[in-house]
């Protein structure tokens, strides 16, 4: 069975955890995860990790989304989007008085670095427990404001009270919160009605493939659709290994900068220092990081073959 990561179209109606045990039915293994929730009323890009692809999920967690999303104004819920409790809706005075511009104005001003406050009805979890149990049960823990970016945010069709956008972020960007804060400067409150995730790091929607169609596949042609370990971290740099290096590499031992080279060192970023080793098959080797100090790699991941 392959190793790496399957690009899954989640559907509407079913939780990412519900989605991985159905992939794992689909192709019989035993090591399967995603690599970033989605809500049950959302779609798209859901990554699935596989096998040995469980080992590099860290790489894709904190890589930046796209959405496209829809966002209705003039009604509040308690969890920020259509699942919810209606608890506030405004008067068709306020509402009157929205205008095409003002919103689009709103919008665009959420772009840039700044403080998000998770919603409380969230996966976060607090003391063990995931925010969303505790606050069925009437417990609403509000975490700290934590530090997101709004890459790009426009929208693309306005049809009030309802605006279509789509929202290039950081990783940890809730768009159900920016759905509820654009109501909230509006004054007139808002929810977000629909989600799409469309691109999650460098895989993109076009990438995906739905669950019905990899159930009608079946096990050895779905297994075709998974991208192989190497390329999945086609963002790192790579340094292709001579035959004498690779049992070294497969058994764990020290490497140098003089194993790797100079030229891997200086495209290596501050941000994640991290290069891919490979044999003349690209087939993936393990994954290093350089220290400074030492001028050697250290071992993130190793695959033995």
């Amino acid at each position: 069975m392959k190793s790496g990561i399957l690009v899954v179209n989640k559907p509407e109606g079913l939780s990412s955890a519900r989605v991985v045990a159905r992939v794992k039915k689909i192709l019989g293994v035993k090591k399967l995860g995603h690599t970033g929730t989605l809500d049950p009323f959302a779609t798209g890009v859901l990554l699935c990790a596989v096998n040995k692809g469980t080992r590099i999920s860290r790489f894709f967690l904190g890589g930046d989304k796209q959405y496209r999303a829809q966002i209705r104004l003039g009604v509040k819920t308690d969890t920020y989007d259509r699942t919810g409790r209606i608890v506030e809706t405004a008067s068709n005075a306020v509402m009157g008085r929205l205008h095409p511009d003002t919103v689009s104005s709103v919008v665009a001003s959420f772009r840039g670095v700044q403080k998000q406050i998770p919603p409380v009805y969230s996966a976060l979890k607090h003391e063990g427990q995931p925010l969303y149990k505790l606050a069925r049960n009437g417990i609403k823990v509000e975490k700290p404001a934590r530090q997101i970016e709004i890459h790009e945010i426009s929208i693309t069709k306005i049809d009030l009270p309802v605006i279509d956008v789509t929202v290039d972020c950081s990783s940890g960007t809730y768009i159900r919160s920016i759905a509820h804060d654009i109501g909230e400067t509006l004054g007139c409150g808002a929810h977000l009605a629909e989600l799409c995730r469309t691109r999650s790091g460098s895989f993109a929607l076009d990438d995906a493939v739905g669950l019905d169609m990899l159930e009608a596949m079946g096990r050895t042609r779905a297994e075709q659709e998974i991208v192989p370990l190497s390329d999945c971290l086609d963002f790192l740099p790579k340094k292709v290994m001579p035959p004498d290096l690779v049992a070294k590499i497969r058994h764990g031992q020290p490497l140098t900068v003089d194993d790797i080279g100079e030229t891997v060192v200086r495209c290596t970023s501050d941000a994640d220092p991290s290069v891919r080793l490979v044999d003349d098959n690209n087939t993936l080797l393990a994954v290093v990081q350089l220290s400074e100090k030492s001028r050697t790699y250290n071992y993130s991941c190793v695959f033995a073959s």
